[in-house]
């Protein structure tokens, strides 16, 4: 296969809320493309994107997945994704190295949470936008509703560029008004899209609504303002070309109609996504950072420019082992080419590249900037590295994935399995960094950090699946403390008699509470050399090993005072042992003396309210 030239590229994610229809909008748009020879379906485990055993057995989209083919003489590449809030670290990552999203909506939901996350995304990240409805055949489908409800959350840049003639069941036929033409499919056959009059019937609305994008498109831009003023209209191409530049600004978000499962509408949308959507030029540089300063550096979609690379996702595939999927951003990438992981600075020398159709590897001679692909032996480089020719100090502005919702302590289900546990979550996180490991030295568990039970369950059954450890999950133990209210004294003496020299320590203890989080204090006031000197470091090491365990429950003791102020020795007998064993025995006398109480943490919570 022939590498593609930047301006004869597409880079597409498709992104929505779970179950709106993206996996079945990138097969239709396959399908259409002559990728495929027939429809995969979700419910068969059949479809392009969703091809891992998790996938097939959850029926949901659980990973980023790449799909290209050609249209219009341009290359398409379609980055499905994840729809469960879960797996929204995969959906950032895709979009990160997009140029364009397409939010699928569910013309029968409307917005839903999942939406609103990923117009957040969107807004971070400056995408160019547009908003695909799918489902428009189903039974509750309403154009209308949806449309509003998308200008109610989104803005009234919002804009419609298709309407359809019904919907529900018999839905095929769009009035297209851009081109101010009805568009008419076969269901169920690709490539059947006939373009046609628009009916009087529906003629005074399609006018109505094309003014409204006329309109909409020439405040946009300066020049079609003008042209707008002087004429009263602007023509399909003037059109056309300001909703290009309105995306690339984020002024303008088309909206289009599908019905992916029969193949409604995708005809259409392959033509908008090749005449309307920007190209890596058109999109425009790229923010780099140069590692000697910190400053930051445009990178240019140039094949001939110095090669930069950055690798979005990672995965462990048996018998090949790790594979890197990324984006070229400057220059070209082939077989063999000598790169320095910028991060790290190590030498890295890529196995064979390729272009990705689902899980199959299409072999290419390179990739050059703006194309997506896939490369394998790469030795230690993981996701957000940016690879680069030598003596570039250019990095790409690594990914920042969504913070974990849900934490959990796992623990083998077989003892001995610590060690395979860490290995494999290691493993893991290289593919899905979505996800925290941390371990609680207090009570010795691990944590793992997920973006939700869905999530969990996921990073669980693959830690089985690819490293035969199996574990189960228990409650995080929560860190309480124990402190006291009331000042209180005791005594402690070790004595300790049994033929030879003895054991002697004796030491009065007073506890006195402090304010919160001051932790542990100790002082000394004893006089008269009752306690000798030297003992009194044994006397505060015994205290200080008494708070690590509290008498109430066994956790640790903070916020108080522990004054050492009188006592007893013995000239043969006493010594330091003896002086800690008693100043244990003071402490833990004087903490029931003094009304002791478990004190529970207090977490600082953010509410978020879209």
């Amino acid at each position: 296969m022939q590498a593609v030239q930047p301006d004869k590229l597409r880079n597409i994610v498709i992104t929505g809320h779970a179950g709106c229809g993206k996996t079945m909008l990138s097969e239709s748009l396959a399908l259409t493309m002559g990728v495929v020879n027939r429809l995969g379906s979700i419910d068969e485990g059949t479809t392009l994107s969703d091809y891992s055993a998790d996938e097939i057995q959850k029926k949901h989209s659980l990973n980023t997945s790449l799909i290209h083919g050609f249209w219009n003489e341009q290359k398409i590449n379609i980055i499905d994704t994840p729809g469960l809030l879960d797996f929204h670290g995969d959906v950032k990552s895709a979009m990160r190295i997009a140029d364009t999203v397409l939010i699928t909506v569910n013309a029968s939901t409307g917005v839903e949470v999942g939406t609103d996350a990923i117009w957040e995304y969107t807004r971070e990240y400056y995408k160019p936008t547009m908003f695909v409805l799918s489902k428009l055949d189903a039974d509750r489908a309403s154009f209308n509703e949806t449309i509003q409800q998308l200008k109610d959350h989104f803005g009234h840049l919002v804009t419609p560029i298709q309407f359809p003639i019904e919907e529900g069941l018999g839905h095929h036929v769009l009035i297209d008004i851009l081109l101010m033409k009805q568009l008419e499919f076969t269901p169920d056959k690709p490539g059947s899209m006939t373009v046609s009059d628009i009916p009087d019937l529906y003629l005074k609305k399609a006018e109505e609504l094309h003014q409204q994008l006329v309109e909409a498109v020439a405040e946009t831009d300066e020049s079609l303002m003008n042209k707008f003023f002087e004429e009263g209209n602007l023509s399909e191409d003037e059109l056309r070309t300001g909703i290009k530049s309105a995306l690339v600004t984020r002024t303008f978000f088309p909206v289009f109609c599908t019905s992916p499962l029969h193949l409604i509408g995708t005809e259409r949308l392959l033509n908008v996504i090749t005449n309307i959507c920007p190209s890596p030029i058109e999109r425009g540089p790229e923010h780099g950072i140069c590692t000697l300063d910190d400053t930051e550096k445009l990178l240019q979609p140039d094949p001939q420019g110095p090669t930069i690379a950055f690798i979005f996702k990672t995965m462990s595939e048996p018998r090949v082992g790790e594979v890197s999927y990324l984006r070229v951003y400057s220059g070209h990438l082939e077989s063999g080419h000598e790169l320095i992981d910028v991060q790290t600075g190590q030498l890295e020398k890529p196995g064979q590249v390729y272009t990705m159709l689902g899980q199959k590897k299409i072999p290419v001679d390179s990739l050059l900037a703006g194309d997506i692909g896939m490369v394998v032996k790469l030795k230690d480089a993981h996701t957000n590295d940016t690879l680069a020719d030598k003596g570039t100090s250019c990095r790409i502005s690594p990914i920042i994935f969504p913070d974990p919702m849900l934490a959990t302590a796992i623990i083998p289900v077989a003892q001995g399995d610590e060690e395979k546990i860490s290995t494999g979550l290691h493993h893991l996180h290289e593919e899905d960094p979505s996800f925290t490991i941390e371990h609680d030295a207090e009570f010795n568990q691990t944590i793992l950090k997920t973006l939700g039970e869905t999530h969990l369950d996921t990073i669980i059954s693959r830690l089985q699946a690819k490293f035969n450890v199996k574990v189960d999950i228990a409650a995080i133990k929560i860190p309480y403390r124990e402190t006291i209210r009331l000042a209180a004294s005791s005594q402690g003496k070790y004595k300790k008699q049994s033929g030879g020299r003895g054991q002697y320590g004796d030491v009065w203890v007073r506890l006195e509470p402090l304010p919160r989080d001051t932790g542990f204090e100790f002082a000394s006031e004893v006089v008269g050399g009752v306690v000798p000197t030297r003992y009194l470091p044994a006397v505060e090491k015994g205290l200080r090993e008494s708070i690590l365990s509290g008498v109430l429950a066994g956790y640790p003791v903070v916020d108080l005072k522990a004054v050492a102020y009188d006592g007893s020795h013995h000239p043969v007998d006493s010594s330091e042992f003896a002086f800690k064993i008693a100043a244990s025995m003071a402490f833990k006398s004087a903490f029931d003396k003094a009304k002791p109480f478990i004190l529970e943490p207090i977490y600082a919570l953010q509410v978020y309210a879209p």
